[in-house]
């Protein structure tokens, strides 16, 4: 739990600003009486098993990471749970994405076409997308699934795969492609598909993303306080403002667990990983 008598916090580096975001956390919690630190991660399932083996107290978890290092969990005899979370990372949805000028007007009508994703491991542009095509009557069997496996082990937070399947899209290359809606606007806005030029076709209920995932091998005081100080970061600190900014928050909130009941069934559908939390997915290797 503890380097040096630190509390120990551990995050992935999906990108460069991982490091400033960290850094400027780690001085503002010391400078609130918390000797905080962090260590980084190239892929959530080293994290995940750091995590559950009490190397770390905490975890910046994907919410794929945090079914796995559940599942993990409870298999040790571990108590787990979800201390904080931002408030953008409740209730998003994901989409299918059409051409405005296609002739597919519902999921049925994708049988026999070619439909775009981002990596593997990507709960807002893979698993929970297809798993709602799949609720929705289309045998994803009966489509081909083209995969831009970008960034594998982030779990999503590389969105080079999800922009390159708009890209795709846009260009004719395939017939759908699956994205965070939040993306589907960015990708607009930057232009990577064209004002217009794309309809939803289908849209999944909500569900949440990231959490701070915390386990009972830190002692509890210490966990409560680390979960009490995000909760006050203020968006109107000039010292935490533009941290929060990277980060793409404005205020944490209490974690919850209520909104990864559709990514829990996509794990068991598509065998991604087992009751334990153990890989079980062929064409995932992080």
């Amino acid at each position: 739990m503890t380097a040096g008598g630190s509390f120990v916090m551990g995050a992935v580096a999906y990108d460069a600003k991982v490091v400033t975001i960290w850094d400027g956390f780690r001085a503002w919690f010391r400078g609130h009486d918390l000797d905080f630190d962090y260590v980084l991660y190239s892929n959530y399932e080293r994290q995940v098993d750091d995590l559950v083996a009490g190397r770390i107290a905490a975890a910046w978890n994907s919410p794929l990471a945090w079914v796995r290092a559940r599942r993990a969990a409870v298999a040790a005899g571990r108590d787990v749970r979800a201390l904080v979370m931002r408030d953008t990372d409740q209730d998003l949805t994901s989409v299918v994405v059409v051409r405005a000028d296609s002739d597919v007007a519902a999921p049925a009508d994708l049988k026999g076409r070619t439909v775009a994703t981002g990596a593997v491991d990507s709960p807002q542009a893979t698993l929970l997308p297809l798993a709602h095509l799949r609720s929705l009557g289309l045998d994803t069997g009966d489509v081909e699934v083209r995969r831009y496996d970008v960034g594998v082990g982030l779990h999503g937070d590389h969105v080079g795969g999800e922009r390159d399947a708009a890209r795709a899209l846009a260009a004719g290359e395939v017939d759908a492609a699956c994205m965070i809606d939040g993306n589907h606007l960015v990708f607009t806005r930057e232009g990577t598909l064209a004002p217009g030029a794309t309809r939803v076709l289908a849209q999944t209920e909500p569900y949440d993303h990231c959490n701070m995932t915390v386990t009972d091998a830190a002692p509890a005081e210490v966990v409560e306080r680390f979960g009490d100080l995000l909760l006050s970061m203020s968006y109107a600190d000039p010292l935490v403002r533009p941290l929060l900014d990277l980060e793409g928050l404005t205020a944490w909130r209490p974690g919850r667990t209520s909104g990864y009941a559709a990514l829990e069934a996509a794990v068991d559908e598509t065998r991604f990983y087992d009751d334990h939390g153990e890989v079980i997915a062929a064409d995932y290797r992080p």
